[in-house]
């Protein structure tokens, strides 16, 4: 590969494919606060090598991440990997730049959960975030129904993101969930609670669009947001209580009021959607935990 000066900033091509790429996240609401730099340092890279897009090949990409994590922890190799995997996309869905898509191809060791079992909120911090909702802007509508559907019903970002229009029975006051882990579709119970949060979110916050997905983005043009977008929102609405949790924190928590009100563990398999009893079994420990607590005052 010819090898350009170490410094030079990147070619138009490639500066014009950035700037259109952070504009396209900014319309989908995408953070952008560190994406930036490291679609510059792919940038110099491709000029320092003399690589235009149309030719990238991933042996390319596996150069320059090679370059770039070097010294890095596993957890900031694989943030560095999904950012570079989001430009990849850009480039071959978005713009038509590249023939083949090569983000798949950007692949990483994989990471494991933790052993620990999942954490979930307890009543003074649900009152606290429910508290904390607004209602006023499309914005606010829209998060609000997301955090309820997440907390009521337990439902994934994945799922959340897949729900259309079609699959909410408002006078059954049922949601039907085409896609979920076990590739079986379910009927389910929904709230009052939720049903007058969509509905605010479908007559004051939903824009006008072509698509029947529920949630959309908020500037046009509008499209169905991503599990990942579902997932900011949630964060979004607990650090604005003062809650420093994850998103997957309120599906824990429905999974524990369930064992709380007496369902068995097949029941809440069933309600979570899990593919095997054993991937619920983590919650009957966070329970365990819990009577422990109640009745020993142990720490938990």
């Amino acid at each position: 590969m010819a090898e350009k000066k170490a410094g030079e900033a990147p070619t138009a091509a490639i500066k014009q494919a950035i700037k259109g790429y952070l504009q396209w996240m900014a319309q989908n609401e995408y953070t952008q606060s560190t994406q930036e730099s490291y679609m510059l340092a792919l940038g110099h890279f491709l000029d320092r090598h003399g690589i235009q897009v149309p030719s990238l090949r991933i042996e390319h990409i596996d150069a320059f991440l090679s370059d770039l994590l070097k010294g890095f922890s596993d957890a900031t190799c694989h943030g560095y990997r999904s950012h570079v995997r989001g430009f990849l996309s850009y480039l071959y869905s978005e713009r038509r730049l590249l023939s083949k898509d090569l983000a798949p191809l950007v692949t990483g060791p994989p990471m494991f959960a933790r052993s620990k079992p999942p954490k979930f909120l307890r009543k003074d911090e649900i009152k606290k975030l429910f508290g904390s909702l607004k209602y006023s802007t499309a914005a606010e509508l829209r998060s609000a129904a997301i955090v309820h559907l997440a907390f009521l019903l337990g439902l994934r970002p994945c799922e959340i993101s897949f729900l259309k229009l079609d699959d909410i029975d408002f006078g059954k006051g049922q949601v039907c969930l085409r896609r979920r882990k076990n590739n079986r579709p379910d009927r389910l119970p929904l709230p009052e609670a939720a049903i007058k949060a969509i509905a605010a979110y479908l007559v004051g916050g939903r824009a006008q669009s072509k698509h029947r997905t529920v949630f959309l983005t908020l500037q046009p043009p509008y499209r169905p947001m991503s599990a990942h977008l579902i997932g900011m929102c949630v964060r979004n609405c607990m650090q604005s209580a003062g809650l420093d949790t994850h998103a997957y924190w309120l599906r824990h928590t429905y999974a524990q009021n369930l064992l709380e009100s007496g369902s068995s563990l097949y029941e809440v398999k069933e309600m979570l959607g899990h593919r095997s009893i054993e991937s619920t079994r983590k919650y009957l420990h966070i329970h365990i935990e819990l009577m422990r607590k109640v009745l020993f005052d142990e720490t938990l």
